[in-house]
C-alpha cells in the first residue's frame, strides 16, 4: 500500500469525552476482539469507571463481523444507564481490526468528523463476497482510506496485523497499542500494559506487539519503503532444445512462452512440451511484428492454461508433493515433534471418473444414461482422506501416476479438440480484425477449475464466443468481446454476461 501509516496528531480533546465514553470494536473470529474488549475493560475498571461491554456476533466467514460495544463512565454516587449497541453518530472511538470492517463502520454511520477517532488495520483479509467473484473482485483499499480520512475527527491507520504476527500474536494486542497511542482513553500507558500482563499466557509477545503499535501510532508519517525485490523463482532447467526453440520465437512473447512451456512440462513431459512450442511457433508465423506479436504473446499464455487444464490427475499430484506438505508445516507451525495431521476432502462425480478411461470406452459409457447412474450412485459421496497415512497418500500417489496415459484419456482428447477450435477461431480473424483475434486468445480465461466450476467457466466462454461472432465485422467487434469477457468475470451465475449478450442482440443483424 502507498500510505503505510496515517496519523492525525494534535487535535484538541473532545468535550463529549468527559461524560460517558462510548468505543466500538469490529473484528472477525481469530483476531482477538474479545480479548481486546476484555483489556479495555480492565483498564477501565483499574482506573474506578463504571463499564459495560456487549457484543453483537457476525456471521463466520468473512461476511460480517462481531461488534464489541463498550461504554465507561466515572464511577459516581449513581449508576449510569448504558446502552447495549453502538448508534450512528454517537461513537467517540471505533477500532477495526480491518479496512474493509473500518468501511463498512463509516457506511454505517458510526465514524463521525465531528467526534470519532478511527484507529484501524490497514491489512486485508478477504471476504467471501470478494473471493467468490471469477475476476477481481477485490474492493478498493485507497477508496476506503480515502473515505476515512474525510469521514473520520481523527483516523490512525497502518498494517498493525504484520507486527502482530512478526512479534507471535495476534493483532488484538497491536490496536491495543495504537489505542494507547491515541490517548483518547484516560489512562497511562502502564494501566493498558498491566492488564495484558494479567492475561498471563503469552503476554510477553502480546507486549512487544503493544509497544511496536504505540511506537508506530504515535511517530509521524513517514514515507513507505520500498518494497523489497522479489527472489527469482526456482525454476528447473530446461532441456538444451527446448531452451533453443524458446530463443527461436518472438522476443515480445519470450518471458510468457518460458513460463508456459514450464507450466506445461511440470504438467506432462517433455514430448507435451514439444507440442507447446510447436503450436506457438505455428501462431508466430501467422503473426506480425508489426503489431508488436501481441497475439502470439497472449496466445503463449492462454496456450499453457489450455494445455495444463485441471483434471483429477493434476490434483492428485498437487496434493502429494513434499512441497505442499512442507508449506502447510511452515503455516501452521506445530510444535517440535507434535504430529500433524492432513485431511484431504474428495467428491468424484461420474462424469470425472468417465474421464479417466480410454477415449473409446469413456465415450460409450458416458453415452448411456443407464451406467452413468450406476457409476455415480457407486461412487458420488464424499470421501475424506487422512493424507499424512500411508495408504491414503497411495491412494492419491498412484491416481497422479495415471498422467503417462493422459493422453488416450477421454478428457484429453475432448480438451485438445476444444483448443483446436479455440485457436482455430482466434487465427480466422487474425488478417481481417487483428484486435479481435487477440480478444478472442483472451477468452480462455474465462475457463478454470474443475467439476462445477469448469462448466461454469466452460459456458460463459461459449457464450462469450458466441457474442463475438455476432458483432464480428463491426469495428467495434474487439470491443464488445472485451465486454463480455469482463461481464461474465463479474459474477458467478452470468447475469451480467446474459445482459451484455442481450444489448448485442438487439442491435445485432446476423444470428448463430
Amino acid at each position: 500500500m502507498a500510505r503505510e501509516k496515517i496519523t492525525l496528531q494534535g487535535a484538541s480533546p473532545d468535550p463529549a469525552l468527559s461524560g460517558i465514553l462510548k468505543l466500538a470494536v469490529m473484528a472477525v473470529g481469530g483476531q482477538g476482539g474479545g480479548v481486546l474488549t476484555g483489556w479495555i475493560e480492565d483498564c477501565a475498571r483499574a482506573a474506578g469507571y463504571a463499564v459495560q461491554a456487549t457484543s453483537v456476533a457476525g456471521v463466520a466467514q468473512r461476511t460480517g463481523a462481531t461488534i464489541y460495544y463498550i461504554e465507561m463512565a466515572p464511577a459516581g454516587p449513581r449508576t449510569p444507564v448504558f446502552s447495549l449497541m453502538p448508534a450512528a453518530g454517537d461513537v467517540d472511538i471505533l477500532i477495526a481490526a480491518e479496512l474493509m470492517e473500518a468501511g463498512r463502520a463509516i457506511l454505517r454511520g458510526f465514524v463521525t468528523p465531528d467526534r470519532t477517532t478511527l484507529i484501524a488495520s490497514t491489512h486485508r483479509a478477504l471476504a467471501v463476497s470478494e473471493k467468490t467473484v471469477p475476476g477481481d473482485g477485490i474492493a478498493k483499499a485507497e477508496e476506503v482510506l480515502a473515505a476515512a480520512e474525510i469521514a473520520a475527527r481523527r483516523l490512525i491507520a497502518f498494517d498493525m496485523d504484520r507486527i502482530a504476527v512478526e512479534e507471535g500474536t495476534v493483532i488484538s494486542a497491536s490496536l491495543f497499542g495504537a489505542l494507547a497511542a491515541s490517548g483518547t482513553l484516560p489512562f497511562p500507558r502502564a494501566a493498558f500494559e498491566a492488564a495484558i500482563r494479567a492475561t498471563g499466557r503469552g503476554a510477553e509477545a502480546s507486549l512487544r506487539a503493544f509497544a511496536r503499535a504505540h511506537e508506530a501510532a504515535t511517530e509521524p508519517p513517514a514515507a513507505a519503503p520500498e518494497p523489497p525485490a522479489l527472489p527469482p523463482a526456482k525454476t528447473p532447467a530446461l532441456p538444451p532444445p527446448l531452451a533453443d526453440r524458446l530463443a527461436s520465437l518472438p522476443e515480445p512473447a519470450r518471458d510468457l512462452a518460458t513460463a508456459g512451456l514450464h507450466a506445461v512440462l511440470d504438467f506432462q513431459d517433455p514430448a507435451y512440451g514439444r507440442d507447446y512450442l510447436d503450436r506457438l511457433a505455428a501462431i508466430a508465423a501467422r503473426d506480425s511484428a508489426a503489431q508488436g506479436f501481441a497475439f502470439t504473446r497472449e496466445a503463449a499464455k492462454y496456450l499453457a492454461r489450455a494445455m495444463a487444464y485441471d483434471d483429477v490427475i493434476r490434483v492428485a499430484d498437487l496434493k502429494t508433493r513434499a512441497a505442499r506438505f512442507a508449506r502447510i508445516r511452515a503455516e501452521m507451525t506445530p510444535p517440535d515433534g507434535a504430529a500433524l495431521w492432513m485431511t484431504d476432502f474428495l467428491h468424484p462425480r461420474a462424469e470425472e471418473l468417465v474421464s479417466l478411461l480410454p477415449a473409446r470406452l469413456g465415450a460409450r459409457l458416458e453415452g448411456s444414461p443407464r451406467a452413468m447412474r450406476l457409476i455415480d450412485r457407486l461412487f458420488n459421496h464424499g470421501h475424506r482422506l487422512r493424507t499424512d497415512r500411508l495408504w491414503p497418500f497411495l491412494q492419491l500417489y498412484l491416481l497422479a501416476g495415471l498422467r503417462r496415459w493422459r493422453r488416450g484419456m477421454l478428457r484429453h482428447r475432448r480438451e485438445m479438440a476444444h483448443l483446436e477450435d479455440w485457436l482455430a477461431e482466434a487465427l480466422a480473424e487474425i488478417d481481417r480484425d487483428y484486435p479481435l483475434a487477440v480478444e478472442l486468445v483472451k477468452t480462455r480465461r474465462l475457463i478454470k477449475g474443475y467439476a462445477d466450476t469448469y462448466a461454469r467457466g466452460l459456458s460463459k466462454f461459449d457464450r462469450v464466443r458466441t457474442g463475438a461472432r455476432l458483432v464480428a465485422g463491426r469495428p467495434d467487434a474487439a470491443d464488445w468481446t472485451r465486454r463480455l469477457r469482463e461481464a461474465a468475470l463479474q459474477d458467478e451465475h452470468g447475469r451480467a454476461l446474459d445482459g451484455a449478450l442481450a444489448t448485442i442482440r438487439s442491435f445485432a443483424s446476423d444470428s448463430v
